[in-house]
């Protein structure tokens, strides 16, 4: 019919994914479950890495991913992991977390030794590991999940500022040090995000993870950051997006939260 375009598979435009191959860390919960869904629904061929393979293996089923464990913090597991994996066009380095909210004076150097691990060491191991493919594949994209944390800082928040401030820099490292490779550096640097377990993992109870939230309006969830990660993985490849920073409408600062009760 004339006007009508051909939508037939045969005249379909490809997905902006296809033929890439993506990996992403922290996958099975969360920021990282939520990203590797949307990659997948963009066509690529999405990687799922975290410890907790029962989680990883269901969302692989859903998705048409692959699920293999993986713990960052671990470098055999690390090296087993990148063995495992033929091609790299992707790394969404997603793993991390925080886990207490001590003053300085009172800090919990357990805590912070594995605040920096997980969060820094942890993206560290595995960018090095995997940062041959990414190369390799003549258009990698190195993508950081960063956080708000990373750019100010606050009471209370002194090991994880200090570790995200660590990504902050690892990132920017990265972006001068490879600007004459086809890799891109991307970092995404969410504000306050509502999700299953985060808030829970930091302060031990629901009821005080449930109060971060309270009376805020619409705080992000997880698909809305990896709307972002995947708007800024499917920009054409000379287009880089530094740094994304996205917060919710009624945080307008680190400090500044509206909350309506």
């Amino acid at each position: 019919m004339p006007g009508v375009a051909d939508l037939s598979p045969s005249t379909a435009r490809p997905l902006p994914g296809s033929g890439r191959t993506a990996v992403v860390t922290g996958a099975s919960s969360g920021i990282g479950a939520a990203t590797a869904e949307r990659l997948a629904a963009e066509g690529f061929d999405v990687v799922l890495g975290a410890r907790r393979l029962d989680r990883l293996e269901a969302l692989a089923e859903r998705t048409g991913g692959r699920a293999l464990q993986l713990d960052v913090t671990d470098p055999a597991s690390v090296e087993a992991f990148a063995a495992a994996l033929p091609r790299v066009d992707v790394l969404v380095n997603n793993a991390g977390g925080a886990f207490d909210t001590n003053p300085v004076a009172d800090a919990d150097l357990d805590s912070w030794a594995r605040t920096y691990d997980v969060n820094v060491l942890g993206t560290v191991r595995l960018t090095k590991a995997l940062l041959p493919a990414l190369r390799a594949s003549g258009a990698g994209d190195l993508l950081f999940v960063g956080s708000t944390a990373g750019l100010v800082s606050y009471e209370g928040g002194a090991s994880y500022t200090a570790a995200k401030h660590g990504v902050h820099t690892l990132a920017g490292t990265l972006r001068l040090e490879l600007v004459a490779e086809p890799v891109r550096v991307i970092e995404i640097a969410p504000g306050m995000v509502r999700t299953e377990e985060f808030s829970l993992n930091r302060l031990g109870s629901q009821e005080k993870a449930d109060a971060v939230y309270r009376g805020v309006r619409e705080p992000l969830v997880a698909e809305d950051v990896a709307d972002c990660i995947a708007w800024a993985l499917t920009r054409p490849h000379h287009v880089n997006v530094d740094l994304l920073v996205v917060r919710p409408r009624a945080q307008a600062a680190q400090h500044k939260v509206h909350r309506e009760d």
